[in-house]
């Protein structure tokens, strides 16, 4: 009876064993994919911020541009007036 009861405890502890292994196995599977995930959020994030950032810099550009003409412009303007002022002496 007692090898019986010995073969049986065993038998539990194996099943058990392979449950928690099997839980385990099943733990470590739901974290890779929670990880894949998060990875692929981020960086999802930061193709967005590198595309915000590319997009100001571009409305910084334009920016500078415009006020480049605008300086441009009034410099004509000047040496326009200063034509006209020394035509008209």
């Amino acid at each position: 009876m007692r090898t019986l009861t010995a073969f049986s405890e065993k038998d539990r502890a194996y099943h058990v064993d392979q449950a928690h292994q099997e839980f385990l196995r099943q733990q470590r599977s739901i974290q890779q994919e929670l990880e894949k995930e998060r990875a692929a959020k981020e960086a999802e994030r930061q193709a967005k911020e590198e595309a915000l950032q590319a997009k100001e810099a571009e409305r910084l550009d334009k920016e500078a541009e415009r006020q480049a003409k605008e300086a441009a412009l009034a410099e004509v303007a000047r040496l326009q007036a200063l034509l006209n002022q020394s035509r008209d002496a």
